[in-house]
């Protein structure tokens, strides 16, 4: 499918950290309401590639534009993007819908009922005093993910949102990344394995030794194989 407007698209992008180069020339275009897939290892580069998109890093080289605006040029940090890297760190003596409430204030742009409806639609209780540090680790990816949707974004980052996750839970989040897709939200996705997001992709990459290389079918049987 041709995308005729682009959410985001990545320009000859590369990153160095001590001179070891990380990310070599990165091409990339994700239209509007697409779906994108990113696999690789540990250290292969996944999550700085998400943090560059959100601003939080600076390339070596290259142009990041996000929805046509020119990152760290015409905007600083991208409007209308909903992050999931890693595990968010939480006030770990609140309840999860006390850290939402908390996050909210930053931008003030919600409200409590827009809150309780992105917990609810990930399978957390908003009434649940418990605190988070005693969430169990599906929990706090639940929570992850309604941070990340609750300002009803139109672009979602979601760095291995199906990590270290039990069954359950792990069917339970496709879920929701589902219906997040079905509601034409484009999502930026990461995962160790193919076989995590192979049903929820329009398009799947992997990054090997700094590249980004589409997951043909060719390319496919060889990383299955790994």
């Amino acid at each position: 499918m041709k995308w005729v407007v682009y959410a985001i698209e990545l320009q000859d992008i590369s990153k160095q950290f001590s001179g070891h180069e990380v990310l070599k020339n990165i091409q990339l275009k994700i239209g509007q309401g697409q779906t994108v897939g990113i696999v690789g290892g540990n250290g292969s580069g996944k999550s700085v590639l998400f943090k560059l998109i959100c601003g939080f890093v600076v390339p070596t080289s290259g142009q990041i534009k996000i929805r046509q605006q020119v990152l760290g040029e015409q905007i600083d940090f991208p409007e209308g993007v909903g992050v999931f890297i890693n595990e968010p760190g939480y006030i770990e003596l609140f309840s999860g819908f006390k850290n939402l409430q908390y996050l909210a204030a930053i931008t003030n742009r919600i409200t409590d009922k827009q809150i309780e409806k992105a917990m609810q639609l990930v399978g957390l209780n908003p009434k649940n005093k418990a605190k988070v540090k005693d969430y169990s680790l599906g929990m706090k990816q639940k929570l992850g993910i309604a941070q990340a949707i609750m300002e009803n974004q139109d672009i979602l980052i979601l760095d291995e949102p199906f990590n270290a996750l039990d069954y359950k839970t792990y069917q339970d989040v496709k879920e929701i990344i589902k219906h997040l897709k079905e509601q034409q939200k484009t999502i930026l996705l990461t995962s160790h394995h193919f076989a995590d997001i192979e049903e929820l992709c329009d398009e799947i990459f992997v990054i090997e030794d700094g590249e980004l290389i589409p997951l043909t079918d060719h390319y496919k049987k060889q990383f299955m194989k790994k």
